[in-house]
C-alpha cells in the first residue's frame, strides 16, 4: 500500500505557471521601479536638501556626477560579474550592495558627503541593466524580447512616478532622513523575492515543457551559441559593440536630465509648489511608461508581420528618435501645460528608443556575452551622464536658463539613429568564430 502511493505521488506532474516568462518579467519590472525610486529620490529632495546645507546649483550638479562616475565604473565591472556569477547572483548581489547605499544617504551632511552616497549607490545600482537584459535574453525567445525590455524598462518609470508622492509624503510627516531610510528598505524586500523565485529556465520547477521549448525556440537567422565567452578583446573588435556603445553614449544622459533636473525646472521655471510637483511632476513619466512598453512593442509587432529583426528594430528607434525634439518646443513654450505635453512625448519617445537599443545587445551578441556588452554601453551612457550633469550645473548656475539643455536633449537621438545606421548598417547574430568588422 505504502509503495503504490510513493509510486501514485511521484507520477505527478510537477506544478507549473503559466506563461512564467512573464511573471519573471515582473520580477525585472520590480526591481527597475525599486532601482528608480532609490535613485531619483534625491532628485525630489534636492530643493529642499540645497537650502538646509547651502548647495549651489554647480554643487549639485557634481553630486550627480559622482553617481555617473561609480555607475560608469561599475558598469564595466558589473557586467563581467554578473556573467561570471549568473543572473540570480550577480543581481541579488548588486540590490543588496544599492540599498545599503541608499539608506547611507540619511548620515550625509554636505556635499561631500552626499557625493560618496552617490558614489555608492551608483556602484549598486550599475548592476540592474546588465542582469535584467541578460534574465531577458535567457527567458524569451528573439520576437519577444524588445517587448519584455520595454515592459521592465517602464518599471523605471513607475519609480519615477510613486516616488514623487511617497517621497513627498515621507518628507512632510518625517523629514528627508527618513525619505531615504524608507526607499533604501524597498530594495531589500525585493532582494528576497528575487532569490526566493528566480532560476534559469532549465532549472525551474514550475516552468513547463511547452514553455521551454518556446523560450528556447530560435528565429531563421538565429545561430548556434558558442559554449565559451567571447574575449574582452574581441568583443571590442566588433563595431556592433561599439555602435551599441555610442548610442548609450548620446542618448542616456538625456533621461538622467530628465530624472535629476524635470523636477528642479517645473519648481523654479513653472512654478510648481511641493504639492504640485508630487501629482503634476508625474506626467511626463506616466507617459513613459507607455512608451517604453510601446517601442518595445512596435518592432515585435513588425517583425510578426515578416519584417527582418534589421528593419523592425531601426523603424521602431526611428519613430521614437524623430519624436524627441518636442522637448525644443516644450521650453519655447508659453503655456505650463502644453510644456507638459510636449516634455512627455519627448519622455515616452526616449524610453520607446531605450528598449529597442537595448536590445540590440541580445540581438547581435550571444547570452553567455550580453551583461558585458550592456554594461559596455551603461558604462558609455554614465560617461556622458557625467559630462551633462556639471555642465548643466554651470549653465544653470551662470545662463539661468534651461533653453540650451532642452535644445540638447531634442536632438541628440537623431543623430545617434544615423550613427548607429551608419556602424549596424544591418542587424545579426554574431558568434565566437565571427570576423571581427572593423569600423
Amino acid at each position: 500500500m505504502g509503495t503504490s502511493m510513493t509510486q501514485l505521488t511521484s507520477s505527478k506532474p510537477r506544478p507549473t505557471t503559466s506563461h512564467l516568462r512573464w511573471w519573471i518579467c515582473g520580477l525585472l519590472f520590480f526591481g527597475s521601479t525599486v532601482n528608480y525610486i532609490d535613485r531619483g529620490t534625491i532628485a525630489i529632495l534636492a530643493p529642499h536638501l540645497q537650502a538646509i546645507f547651502h548647495i549651489t546649483e554647480s554643487d549639485y550638479g557634481w553630486i550627480i556626477a559622482a553617481f555617473m562616475w561609480a555607475y560608469a565604473i561599475f558598469m564595466l565591472i558589473s557586467g563581467g560579474i554578473i556573467d561570471w556569477l549568473g543572473t540570480r547572483v550577480g543581481y541579488g548581489l548588486a540590490m543588496g550592495w544599492w540599498s545599503l547605499a541608499a539608506m547611507g544617504h540619511a548620515l550625509a551632511r554636505g556635499v561631500m558627503s552626499f557625493g560618496v552616497m552617490r558614489f555608492l549607490l551608483g556602484a549598486g545600482e550599475a548592476g540592474n541593466f546588465p542582469a535584467s537584459i541578460k534574465a531577458v535574453a535567457e527567458w524569451f525567445p528573439k520576437r519577444e524580447r524588445a517587448l519584455a525590455t520595454g515592459i521592465f524598462n517602464s518599471g523605471t518609470n513607475v519609480g519615477t512616478v510613486i516616488s514623487y508622492p511617497i517621497v513627498g509624503a515621507i518628507l512632510l510627516h518625517w523629514g528627508w532622513k527618513a525619505a531615504f531610510i524608507i526607499t533604501g528598505l524597498l530594495g531589500f524586500v525585493c532582494l528576497v523575492v528575487w532569490l526566493a523565485l528566480y532560476r534559469l529556465p532549465r532549472f525551474h520547477s514550475r516552468l513547463s515543457e511547452a514553455e521551454l521549448e518556446l523560450i528556447e525556440s530560435r528565429e531563421k537567422d538565429e545561430i548556434d551559441e558558442p559554449e565559451s565567452k567571447i574575449s574582452w578583446k574581441k568583443l571590442l573588435g566588433h563595431r556592433q559593440a561599439w555602435g551599441f556603445t555610442l548610442a548609450k553614449f548620446m542618448t542616456d544622459p538625456i533621461w538622467w536630465f530628465y530624472i535629476f533636473w524635470l523636477p528642479k525646472y517645473l519648481v523654479q521655471v513653472r512654478g510648481f509648489s511641493i504639492a504640485q510637483l508630487e501629482w503634476f511632476g508625474t506626467i511626463p513619466f506616466l507617459a513613459a511608461i507607455v512608451g517604453s512598453v510601446g517601442g518595445g512593442w512596435l518592432s515585435g509587432f513588425l517583425m510578426r508581420r515578416g519584417w527582418s529583426v534589421n528593419a523592425a528594430r531601426k523603424t521602431a528607434m526611428a519613430v521614437c528618435a524623430f519624436s524627441m525634439p518636442a522637448g525644443i518646443a516644450a521650453v519655447l513654450s508659453g503655456n505650463v501645460w502644453i510644456a507638459l505635453a510636449l516634455i512627455s512625448i519627448s519622455t515616452s519617445a526616449h524610453q520607446g528608443w531605450s528598449a529597442n537599443v537595448f536590445t540590440l545587445a541580445s540581438d547581435i551578441f550571444p547570452k553567455r556575452d550580453v551583461a558585458s556588452v550592456v554594461g559596455l554601453g551603461g558604462a558609455a551612457g554614465a560617461v556622458g551622464g557625467m559630462i551633462i550633469a556639471p555642465l548643466a550645473g554651470y549653465i544653470l548656475q551662470f545662463t539661468h536658463s534651461y533653453v540650451p539643455l532642452f535644445i540638447i536633449c531634442g536632438t541628440m537621438h537623431p543623430i545617434a539613429l544615423g550613427v548607429v545606421q551608419l556602424i549596424i548598417p544591418r542587424i545579426h547574430p554574431i558568434t565566437q568564430s565571427s570576423r571581427p568588422e572593423q569600423i
